[in-house]
């Protein structure tokens, strides 16, 4: 399904909503610019381990990259801020952005940076983009195959294959049996699942190995590629963007510890999300997982 998404992206006022065409623009030049030429091709003095978590990886193209981020998207949207990922590592207090009243957005220069800088193809470059506390937009580009998919609240969401190409909106699979769906749980979690659908009598569903980008991931989830999904310890970077990109393509989230929506806080949120193509499945999932 083909529909002209510049009508779509303009529909609200400029300054209160970016451009979604122009913001896809924006990360292809950058990742093109900044981020694949580094591609394995970094130094010994390009990639760090930082300070607050030294398990992360930071390189020069995370760095370089939401700089060139900030430079760029800020024009889009007058009076709108940023809460990136890097800068947060040296400037904690940048996260209470999100309690303002400006329109903020979220960035993660390199999603999966360690993949990234062992050489692994797999990595992405995520923008959310919030007003009042809501979602109101999402964005995530695969440089190396230069897909952008992408949502604005209300209006659906939308793949563009390549630059030249025109997008087509993108829905998750529905009616699908459990033991046909795969998914991205953590270790203890796929297990768990299939310890208790085995014990019901039932085949447990194929379980990806996490691909070391969540980004990608939700590319994926929004496509029907993954049916399902959970991730814990939120960082709005990592989350804002896919989960609305996900609700967007028709699917369905929520906390495990309420049920609640996710929302992107002023801080890590110290939960859990998962994430189905249905309430339905959501809860035979939650429940399964004990």
């Amino acid at each position: 399904m083909l529909r002209d998404t510049t009508a779509i992206a303009t529909s609200t006022p400029p300054d209160r909503l970016p451009d979604a065409r122009a913001v896809a623009v924006i990360l292809r030049e950058v990742a093109a610019r900044i981020v694949l030429p580094r591609f394995r091709n970094l130094a010994a003095g390009d990639i760090a381990h930082k300070k607050r978590n030294p398990r992360d990886l930071v390189t020069i193209a995370d760095i370089e990259a939401e700089k060139a981020l900030e430079d760029r998207l800020g024009s889009l949207v007058p009076g709108s801020v940023f809460v990136g990922e890097e800068a947060t590592e040296t400037r904690p207090d940048v996260l209470g952005l999100l309690a303002g009243g400006d329109p903020v957005w979220l960035l993660d220069p390199v999603d999966g940076t360690s993949n990234f800088a062992e050489g692994h193809a797999c990595f992405a470059v995520i923008v959310g983009f919030c007003v009042g506390g809501e979602v109101k937009a999402g964005f995530i580009l695969d440089p190396l195959s230069d897909a952008v998919v992408w949502a604005v609240a209300g209006q659906g969401a939308w793949l563009e294959p390549r630059a030249e190409q025109e997008p087509r909106q993108v829905t998750v699979v529905h009616d699908r049996p459990l033991s046909t769906m795969h998914g991205s749980l953590p270790g203890r979690a796929a297990e768990r699942l299939a310890s208790s659908l085995r014990a019901s009598g039932q085949a447990p569903p194929p379980v990806a190995t996490r691909y070391g980008s969540v980004g990608r991931e939700y590319m994926d989830l929004a496509t029907g590629v993954l049916d399902f999904a959970s991730y814990a310890r939120l960082k709005p970077w990592d989350h804002a963007a896919g989960v609305l990109i996900h609700k967007e393509a028709g699917g369905y989230s929520a906390l495990r510890s309420s049920g609640s929506p996710y929302r992107p806080a002023p801080c890590i949120v110290e939960d859990t999300v998962l994430l189905a193509p249905d309430p339905a499945t959501w809860r035979t999932l939650h429940t399964l997982l004990g």
